[in-house]
């Protein structure tokens, strides 16, 4: 499951436990992207900040894990080149990438979608105001979705709610909280 996770949040997690119940996986692994490609200015946190905020959200969970691999690469963290070599370090297993369906508009701009989509399962979560029915149609067949509320949680939101002094509380989880606010981060 790749993404920037800049914070992760709940709807990140309830995302990475449903694809692991509903679709049998061993482990989901995040992935912070340390240079994300579509995003101009990049990441807030650093990408240290966002590794351990991974990191203690899902502590506990023994089928969930967080990788440090796109970080081995100089450039932009292209989700393909990622795929590329986890499935070198894992010869013979079955690859599932998991994304919110907002991913699904901009997939066609992806580096390679279609060496992506032959390299390993898509699946996809479902998110407010992005509908899958409009997925390009030569990639609708090999696309699968979570069974699971669109829920409406951004880390946009939450990074906007840290500046105007919100609350997030059972936004993120609580040692992410207290990660945000120790490194005053988002403000």
């Amino acid at each position: 499951m790749g993404g920037t996770f800049d914070p992760i949040h709940i709807a990140h997690l309830v995302m990475a436990d449903q694809a692991v119940a509903q679709f049998g996986l061993v482990r989901l692994i995040f992935v912070p992207a340390p240079r994300p490609p579509h995003k101009g200015d990049g990441a807030e946190a650093s990408f240290e900040d966002r590794l351990e905020m991974v990191r203690r959200a899902i502590a506990g969970n023994p089928r969930l894990a967080v990788s440090d691999i796109e970080s081995r690469r100089s450039g932009p963290s292209y989700t393909i080149d990622t795929v590329r070599a986890v499935a070198a370090e894992l010869p013979g297993e079955e690859l599932t990438f998991v994304a919110g369906s907002d991913s699904l508009t901009q997939l066609a701009a992806w580096k390679l979608p279609e060496e992506l989509l032959a390299a390993c399962r898509f699946v996809v979560a479902p998110r407010p105001g992005f509908a899958i029915e409009r997925t390009e149609p030569r990639f609708a067949d090999r696309i699968a979705v979570l069974d699971m509320p669109a829920l409406d949680v951004s880390s946009r939101d939450i990074r906007r709610r840290l500046r105007r002094g919100a609350s997030i509380r059972y936004l993120v989880p609580p040692e992410v909280e207290a990660f945000i606010r120790e490194k005053n981060l988002y403000t």
